[in-house]
């Protein structure tokens, strides 16, 4: 208390001093109070208000993080997309609620599968634990779209640059309304579009305003190279997920296309027989030129190099005639040329004639024609033109029996004679067989050695080449050529008729898409795989 106080204003009306009025006094621990014989029930009354701002290091309740989810929002109708959790725990469970979608099971890497059922799918997750006494993490929505299907487009012809090509847009999806066709590359130029409106979008043509329609789209390619060029589907207010590319379609932007070729020269005539005791000689084959799948070309020699064709350029295709037999003592007639662009065929070398000494001589050619004899003189054979067709052979060196005509492949045979007078013309040399066309056919045999028939003594004429080589005659007119083979004609014995070449033939094969179908000539038109095969069996042109 203080030193000087008013004792009546110290105690109270019983005589004790106010609880007010005592400063400076301890505050009594528990064992003093107890030992004043106070019990706890006595103490009564409102304790003071503690507060807590004071108050640190109290923990409290722990919630786990939100699952982090990565993988694509959109997927194809019907199909599914994997989501991953990216701060997955083996400690902590995961439970997910699919609407419109299931959800498989998680793996070891967090890995689960969202498979779309109907609708517009979505799902929730949330991460929990059983043991760790940690709260819920908060849910995490994902909501997804279904993917647009997919359009098609069509498959325009290979072309040469600042040519019209032409991509019709086919829509699949009723929910589309954007379609972009992409070529992968800016080079090209965007020329029109059928229905709607379109732009060009660096590599990209994007088209709008089609409503149902499907758009058929003109460019012009800058550079030539081969393209991928694909579309698909958007919707513009992004409600459904952007669809997948169509499949690809591949083209070939080129001023110059490969064309494949076999080119066969006009078969050659016999020799005439007007002068009896020999044979005439066969005609030579027309000269063979193949430049398809490494097949052998003409005189056996290596296959050649394909045609290089300009786009848009005119290339004159001839088909030789097949020669005419030899007349008043001459030797056949050659074949003609056949021809395609640069590429000729020389047509095939006439035979050896029994009735003139210019005649005897076979004539060079593609292939060339079988000697005769003459004045008791044996006619030379007539030479083949390198990588065409061989040379002809010669006239026995006695009586009747003639040389046969040169094949692609072979030489023509040599007329023999036995010492009792029997007589065996030469065969025609055989010609090579080519599967240009899809099959395998023979072409360019030569026309077999004509033989006089003399009484009781055995004469044989020459057979005709493999190829369509006609048979030489003995007593009876030797055979024709075979038309488009390129044959040469068979010889023949005294006063017989010998007998005409065939004429050529003119193949080409090229890939069905760089086929641009501008013909003259009416040559047949063939498929075998991815290629297209033209067959001219008369003259006419090709339009590279």
């Amino acid at each position: 208390m203080s030193n000087t106080r008013n004792l009546s204003n110290l105690l109270d009306s019983n005589g004790d001093v106010k609880a007010t009025h005592l400063d400076n006094a301890p505050t009594p621990t528990k064992s003093e109070i107890e030992g004043l014989g106070i019990a706890a029930s006595s103490l009564t009354g409102a304790l003071p208000a503690i507060s807590g701002a004071n108050l640190t290091g109290i923990l409290t309740a722990v919630t786990l993080d939100s699952p982090s989810i990565s993988g694509t929002l959109s997927v194809d109708s019907g199909s599914n997309v994997t989501h991953t959790i990216g701060n997955w725990s083996e400690e902590l469970n995961y439970t997910i609620t699919p609407t419109n979608c299931t959800v498989g099971s998680i793996n070891a890497s967090g890995e689960f599968i969202v498979t779309h059922t109907s609708g517009v799918p979505s799902y929730t997750i949330k991460a929990t634990t059983d043991n760790l006494g940690l709260d819920d993490s908060s849910l995490v929505t994902k909501n997804m779209v279904v993917k647009l299907t997919a359009p098609t487009i069509s498959s325009p012809a290979d072309v040469g640059t600042a040519t019209d090509v032409v991509y019709t847009i086919t829509s699949t999806d009723s929910n589309d309304d954007k379609l972009i066709l992409d070529m992968g590359s800016s080079n090209f130029t965007y020329s029109s579009v059928s229905v709607g409106t379109a732009s060009k979008v660096g590599n990209t043509v994007e088209c709008i305003g089609f409503t149902t329609n499907n758009p058929a789209v003109t460019i012009q390619f800058t550079a030539e190279a081969t393209y991928s060029v694909t579309a698909k589907s958007v919707n513009i207010a992004g409600t459904y997920g952007d669809s997948a590319s169509s499949n690809a379609d591949s083209i070939t932007i080129s001023n110059s296309i490969d064309i494949d070729y076999l080119v066969v020269g006009g078969g050659a005539g016999a020799g005439d027989s007007a002068t009896g005791g020999n044979g005439s000689g066969g005609g030579g084959a027309g000269g063979y030129r193949n430049s398809y799948n490494s097949e052998t070309s003409g005189a056996n020699s290596s296959s050649e190099t394909s045609f290089s064709a300009s786009v848009g350029t005119v290339y004159t295709v001839t088909v030789g005639a097949g020669g005419s037999y030899g007349s008043s003592g001459a030797a056949g007639t050659n074949g003609g040329n056949s021809v395609f662009g640069s590429i000729t065929s020389t047509g095939g070398g006439g035979g050896g004639s029994t009735g003139s000494t210019s005649g005897r001589d076979g004539v060079s050619g593609g292939a060339g024609g079988g000697g005769s004899k003459y004045g008791g003189t044996i006619g030379s054979a007539g030479a083949g033109t390198s990588s065409q067709g061989k040379g002809g052979g010669t006239h026995s060196p006695t009586h009747w029996s003639a040389g046969g005509g040169g094949g692609a492949s072979q030489i023509g045979g040599t007329g023999t004679q036995s010492t009792d007078y029997n007589g065996v013309s030469g065969d025609g040399g055989d010609g090579l067989s080519s599967s240009i066309t899809g099959s395998s056919i023979t072409r360019a045999g030569g026309g077999g050695g004509g033989n006089y028939e003399n009484g009781p003594y055995t004469s044989t004429p020459g057979a005709g080449g493999a190829g369509g080589g006609g048979a030489g005659g003995d007593g009876i007119p030797g055979t024709a050529g075979t038309t488009n083979t390129g044959g040469g004609g068979g010889g023949s014995g005294e006063y017989d008729q010998a007998a005409s070449g065939g004429s050529g033939v003119v193949v080409l094969r090229m890939a069905t898409s760089s086929y641009s179908g501008t013909t003259t000539g009416s040559p047949s038109v063939s498929t075998s795989g991815s290629d297209t095969i033209l067959t001219y069996n008369g003259s006419g042109s090709y339009t590279g």
